[in-house]
């Protein structure tokens, strides 16, 4: 049983292909530049790369050339479309009204177009896919999972904002939070790696890339995260500012002369990393600043250090104990400086890292990186949001098929 997982750009589309009989993947790709000279690159279960490159004006134009590098008869893994059962969407916003995969219909298209409000960034692409996608494979299921949904379960003293209550009530203005199929994944592994029960454990996971936040999951729910009702808040991320003075928008607008939407293009696109640093969004290019003495890049990695470990600190407090922390994502799975920082102020509470496990981490590999005597356990657990959407698109697809009573 194939189930093909998408998640779309604005002017990219990233595919993985899944053979759920063992949840084998067999083929990964992406199509960049879409709406120009796109390339393609695809890698099979051998790791045997494929590039083709060919003209494309929209998201269509991207799912025809992705499909025909499924179908090659050498490095492809499909000798038809009808091969794939049901293809699986990354949506980011759900707002409140998704908290679960659904199946997607127009009523669907329609609310995740609504919801762009709150994802600008990110929902109009999903959507652009979807409809691409369900014009290219038109017999076969569409299923919406979305960043959201795992998030569903703050307690409402965790996501509400102190602003009037009317107003948030009338607008839906609340804590969202996003990365929800990275968070449940890391989370559940983390639990299964330790060899307990994912509803007996307190885990903090650190989804540290370009885009950064942390979940607080407390016996297999989360109760806390970073991000809010916008992937903008929380931690200073790649371009991102992250949290701040709500006071700094208004600031910036009236000296700057700014609209508001130059203001949000400022706090999302040229902030962060970037903006601080001056150098890159790319941790590694401020990692090597760093260490060749640049005083902005050394600022930037203590601000963002300084974050990650309040951010801990806190949900430690919001769930009265902790028995895990696991770092996944770019940043966190490659960066085993931030993790010795950040655990080195964990000692309070009977953490202790293995430095040599620390350093020796193998790029995509699962690790426990403390010590045998550390209280807490300390993890690196690479993500795989993939296999999560294909799991929750085949058991959206099970759910409809069981019988009703």
């Amino acid at each position: 049983m194939k189930i093909l997982v998408i998640n779309c750009g604005s002017s990219s589309l990233k595919y993985k292909l899944f053979e759920m009989n063992g949840e084998v993947r067999i083929l990964e790709g992406l199509v960049e530049r879409i709406g120009f000279e796109s390339p393609l690159t695809q890698k099979n279960e051998k790791g045997e790369k494929l590039e083709i490159t060919e003209k494309t004006s929209n998201h269509s134009d991207g799912f025809r050339l992705a499909l025909k590098a499924m179908q090659h008869p050498k490095l492809g893994a499909l000798k038809n479309a009808d091969e794939i059962v049901a293809v699986g969407h990354r949506v980011v916003h759900g707002a409140s009204k998704y908290r679960e995969p659904v199946l997607i219909t127009p009523e669907v298209m329609k609310d995740i177009d609504d919801f762009s409000l709150y994802a600008p960034l990110h929902n109009p692409a999903n959507l652009a896919g979807i409809k691409a996608g369900m014009e290219i494979f038109k017999d076969i299921p569409h299923v919406g999972v979305f960043d959201t949904a795992f998030h569903y379960s703050l307690p409402d003293y965790a996501y509400w904002y102190g602003i009037p209550y009317e107003l948030a009530k009338k607008y839906e203005i609340r804590k969202y939070g996003f990365h929800g199929t990275s968070h449940q994944y890391v989370a559940e592994r983390t639990a299964r790696i330790l060899g307990k029960p994912f509803n007996s454990l307190k885990i903090i996971t650190c989804h540290i890339g370009a885009g950064a936040s942390l979940t607080a999951v407390e016996y297999g729910k989360s109760v806390d995260t970073t991000m809010g009702m916008t992937p903008l808040q929380g931690l200073v991320m790649g371009t991102r500012s992250g949290s701040m003075d709500p006071s700094v928008v208004v600031f910036l607008m009236e000296r700057e002369k700014l609209t508001g939407d130059q203001v949000l293009d400022l706090l999302n696109k040229k902030s962060g990393f970037q903006g601080l640093s001056g150098i890159s969004k790319d941790m590694r290019d401020i990692e090597k600043a760093a260490s060749e003495g640049n005083a902005r890049a050394k600022l930037t990695l203590a601000v963002h250090a300084y974050q990650v470990k309040k951010f801990i600190g806190s949900y430690i407090c919001a769930m009265n104990g902790v028995d895990a922390v696991t770092f996944t994502a770019g940043v966190g799975e490659n960066a085993p400086e931030l993790r010795a920082d950040v655990c080195k102020n964990l000692s309070f509470i009977g953490v202790k890292l293995d430095g040599a496990k620390n350093r020796e981490t193998i790029r995509g590999k699962e690790a426990v990186i403390s010590a045998p005597e550390s209280r807490v356990k300390i993890l690196v657990v690479p993500t795989n949001e993939e296999i999560m959407i294909a799991r929750e698109t085949l058991r959206n697809l099970h759910s409809r098929l069981a019988p009703s009573n």
